[in-house]
């Protein structure tokens, strides 16, 4: 089996808050604790569009909206190589305002569109009311999702596009319909900071094992870690008030 992932890591110098850098470092040394190489390339405005070629894990963070209006137009510029590599189930991991991008678009509330890329079939409306605080969310495919949301952003799904689960603490997506994230085939959206994978070690997982079994055309068995220190993690974070 082929031992080694390329993560991509989408304008961090725009899209990173709340901590969302942890999330490649978490994946890099998970990849690296099994013996995986595991190497991280950034892509910023107007880097060459083939660094997002031959990728295996693609990851974006969040941003405020004048770091979405800052990278939409050269997100444009790359979206059929990032829809290809989903299409063909590479792995992803976006959140926040990555996520939103990643939507058909983005109306603030002032009313300004942002152009999104469509990878998830979605739209988001800016709302007057920010959404904050720890969120729990309950999935069928990673158990129980601890994490942070912080978004105004009100983000309502099409057909072909599934939510990541089912709120139980917090907002969602919307604050509405009891739904948080989205996925399409191995393409993960979600609002949930905190970074996400440091407390959720089954989703780095999950981006670290399909990556391998795209490249090699088998299943990926990971060698088990030792994540009892989540476990404390996780409690407290979800007994943290809103």
């Amino acid at each position: 089996m082929e031992c080694s992932v390329k993560i991509v890591n989408l304008y961090p110098r725009q899209m990173n808050i709340y901590g969302d850098y942890g999330n490649l470092l978490v994946l890099l040394q998970r990849a690296g604790w099994r013996g995986i190489q595991a190497e991280a390339v950034d892509f910023n405005l107007g880097d060459d569009k083939r660094l997002v070629q031959d990728v295996d894990i693609i990851l974006g963070g969040g941003g405020q909206d004048s770091g979405q209006a800052a990278v939409q137009e050269d997100l444009q510029r790359i979206a059929q190589p990032l829809q290809e590599a989903i299409d063909d189930g590479c792995p992803a991991l976006v959140v926040c305002g990555m996520y939103q991008l990643f939507g058909n678009y983005f109306k603030t509330f002032e009313g300004d569109v942002i152009e999104g890329i469509g990878i998830f079939n979605m739209h988001t409306l800016g709302g007057h009311r920010r959404m904050i605080g720890n969120a729990v969310i309950e999935t069928n495919d990673f158990g129980e999702l601890i994490g942070y949301e912080n978004h105004s952003g009100k983000t309502y799904l099409g057909s072909g596009t599934r939510p990541l689960g089912k709120v139980t603490v917090g907002d969602g997506n919307n604050g509405q319909d009891g739904f948080e994230g989205a996925r399409v085939k191995n393409a993960l959206g979600t609002y949930l900071h905190g970074p996400l994978l440091p407390k959720n070690p089954l989703v780095a997982d999950f981006l670290i094992a399909q990556a391998l079994e795209r490249k090699s055309g088998y299943p990926a068995k990971l060698a088990q870690l030792d994540d009892s220190l989540v476990v404390p993690a996780r409690k407290a974070a979800k007994a943290r008030p809103r």
